[in-house]
């Protein structure tokens, strides 16, 4: 008797979500708390395996807070430029340590790649996108292609490219089809410094020192009262955006690029 036709494994390779997800999860979230999205998402289920990108800026111990409220184990994945200020650094263990989080990865450029391409260090100087490419973009990009999501602290009120956003949206960074989740992207300036005060969260010690939006130390400058808080990088360039959250940008990924983990 002859064996039954042996199945064939079919590998999908299709994306992990698709717009009509996004519009699903946005309707099916619309108005909800910002506890209650975390909650869904982390102890649900709802996008599969997901990090927090955190630049441990001026805002970012916020999202950290609620999320650690959840589940402390999370990834967050800290984009180490080579470029930060001092003081970034020094707050991004703190605030980890503060918050009892415990899965903090580093990621770095590879060295190759800066040898090739920024030999010098100065790329930031007459190509801040290429250097953002090569010190953000490119190791996001490898360290996210394990993941099927990732949140973001990214906020409707800090700059005229991100009043559109939802809470949920497809990232277009690569054909991969993540999901990107702004949990607050409804939260107002106010209602950010009044959770840092009712939950005595430290703030950078830059903030004090006038900068309210803080990357890299060469491309980010003092903001004057009134200003729009971003206008401070990347001054005196046509530039609002490092690049992670751009279209396309990481379409070009090398062959075998590895995350520095």
């Amino acid at each position: 008797m002859a064996e039954p036709a042996r199945r064939l494994d079919v590998l999908d390779t299709g994306p992990r979500f698709t717009a009509a997800d996004v519009e699903t999860l946005n309707a099916r979230f619309a108005g909800a708390p910002t506890l209650a999205i975390l909650r869904a998402v982390l102890r649900e289920g709802l996008a599969g395996d997901i990090a927090a990108v955190s630049s441990f800026g001026a805002e970012s111990a916020v999202l950290l807070h609620l999320i650690a409220t959840i589940d402390r184990s999370v990834p967050v994945l800290f984009l180490d430029t080579g470029k930060h200020f001092p003081e970034t650094l020094a707050y991004r263990d703190e605030i980890m340590q503060r918050l009892g989080m415990t899965n903090l990865v580093n990621l770095a450029p590879q060295p190759q790649a800066l040898a090739a391409r920024d030999e010098t260090g100065l790329r930031w100087s007459y190509d801040p996108d290429g250097c953002c490419d090569l010190r953000k973009v490119q190791p996001l990009a490898a360290a996210l292609m394990h993941f099927d999501a990732s949140f973001t602290g990214r906020k409707g009120f800090q700059s005229a490219t991100r009043a559109g956003l939802q809470t949920f949206e497809l990232d277009q960074t690569d054909a991969q089809g993540r999901l990107k989740i702004n949990p607050l992207v409804t939260w107002s300036s106010d209602q950010i410094r009044a959770y840092f005060a009712a939950t005595g969260l430290p703030a950078h010690p830059l903030v004090a020192q006038g900068y309210p939006s803080i990357g890299c130390s060469p491309c980010t400058s003092k903001v004057a009262p009134g200003e729009d808080p971003r206008s401070g990088r990347w001054k005196g360039w046509d530039k609002t955006e490092c690049g992670i959250h751009v279209d396309g940008a990481a379409s070009d990924l090398p062959p075998g690029y590895d995350p520095a983990f």
